[in-house]
């Protein structure tokens, strides 16, 4: 078995992985960049549509077009880079613990501590451990099925999650059917509607639970209002008909969040994808000890996004599901900086506690450091215009930001720092919460 060493390893090769190798190369860390496909990229090289990279690179692009921006950086012959990059390798285990190693350290690294323990399967390489003083989980996040929502009825063929369609379209160059219903309105969904509908397909319908929709707004204008696709809102799939292949769904409104049978219809398809919502991929973290929060489903971290495992930490959507690549690209910068100063050994001095409050899903990430300039993501839990998000210390309101709109499926960002908390008094028992109005 062969051993390498490094000063941090990256778990994942999308745009989140290679945005925090891209900032640790830049520091002169030597980084192990590691993925289990045969390419970089990520999910991003299925997504042919455009939207990506407004933020990022001030232009529109697509997902591929997106990944290849970033692959060019990682894959750029620059005097001092020091980025291996490991394809077709994967991850088994992640021990997060201190671990000696044969032979010099790399030179960059500040040296307090011991390594982490990766050990990767490759079928080009073999058996790899790699140690590292650093590690940044990017794995980003996975569709949730038909069993994480239990739709009854029989099991035929035809029901897909709307990635896995996306990749058979896309990718693959199949069409996995000619009449589709998609359950669930999350933003794959929805681009998916608008893609089947370009293959040729007839779309009958999105079938939505909830009383509002799950993606973005613009692509329930781009995907679905531009091709005619009905939207069924407060309507939940309650059955799924066929025996060999799909032959149709049964769909029952709801009304004060109640099942009315007797107004429930049969849509005839042969295909259903599902748009159900995502998961971050955390696995390989609760088997490295790394506590997850029960809301978001990634792992808990604070102002430098490091998990309770020192050395450890997390970026992108295997942190939270976020709804632009962009921010995915941004945040991952962060952590690949927070590495760096971690490697260095610089510590901030005091972190504060972030809490969710009235109207408000969660907060990312879960502390801050009140000396520095702090990025939050948040999530509302309701549909609302002319919203006020309300930022309390200690009871006292120390900022207000007016927002024109909020909805759960559109992330809120802001910047929170030293000026904004000149005017209380914070230690390690404070708290700050937020709430929308």
């Amino acid at each position: 078995m062969k051993e390498l060493l490094f000063d941090a390893a990256v778990i994942g090769g999308g745009a989140a992985g290679m945005a925090a190798a891209l900032e640790l190369d830049a520091a002169g860390f030597s980084t192990a960049l590691i993925d289990r496909e045969d390419h970089l990229g990520g999910i991003l090289m299925q997504c042919i549509h455009n939207g990506f990279g407004l933020h990022e690179f001030g232009e529109e692009l697509t997902g591929p077009e997106f990944a290849e921006r970033l692959m060019r950086q990682v894959q750029a012959e620059r005097p001092g880079s020091r980025i291996a990059v490991f394809l077709n390798t994967t991850v088994t285990s992640l021990n997060a613990g201190s671990f000696q190693a044969e032979g010099p350290a790399p030179a960059q690294s500040a040296g307090k501590g011991g390594y982490k323990e990766l050990f990767c399967v490759s079928a080009d390489r073999g058996v790899l451990r790699i140690l590292a003083r650093a590690v940044i989980l990017a794995m980003g996040c996975r569709e949730r099925n038909r069993g994480n929502v239990r739709i009854p009825g029989s099991r035929p063929a035809g029901v897909y999650t709307a990635g896995l369609a996306q990749r058979l379209v896309n990718i693959e160059g199949y069409i996995p059917g000619r009449n589709v219903v998609v359950i669930g309105s999350g933003d794959i969904g929805l681009i998916m509607a608008r893609r089947m509908s370009w293959a040729g397909c007839s779309v009958k319908a999105v079938v939505e639970i909830m009383p509002y929709p799950s993606g973005l707004t613009r692509n329930i204008v781009q995907c679905l209002r531009d091709f005619d696709i009905p939207l069924y809102l407060s309507s939940q799939t309650t059955n799924i008909y066929g025996s060999d292949r799909v032959e149709g769904v049964e769909v029952t409104p709801m009304e004060n969040g109640a099942l009315v049978p007797e107004k429930r219809f049969r849509i005839d398809c042969d295909t259903v994808l599902l748009s159900v919502g995502l998961a971050p991929e955390n696995e390989l973290s609760k088997d490295a000890g790394v506590q997850l929060n029960g809301t978001t489903g990634g792992p808990l971290v604070d102002s430098s996004l490091m998990t309770n495992a020192e050395g450890v930490f997390a970026c992108g959507n295997v942190l939270h599901v976020h709804d632009l690549a962009d921010w995915v690209t941004e945040e991952s910068r962060r952590a690949g900086r927070y590495a760096t100063a971690w490697l260095r050994g610089e510590r901030p001095a005091l972190q504060v506690r972030v809490k969710a409050g009235s109207n408000v899903r969660y907060v990312n990430p879960g502390k801050l450091n009140p000396k520095a300039e702090n990025k939050l993501y948040l999530r509302s839990l309701i549909v609302k215009n002319d919203a006020v998000l309300e930022i309390r210390a200690d009871n006292r309101v120390i900022r207000s930001v007016k927002k024109n709109h909020v909805q759960p499926s559109e992330m809120i960002n802001l910047s929170l720092g030293p000026r904004d908390l000149e005017s209380v008094s914070l230690g390690p028992d404070s708290a700050l919460e937020f709430s929308i109005l």
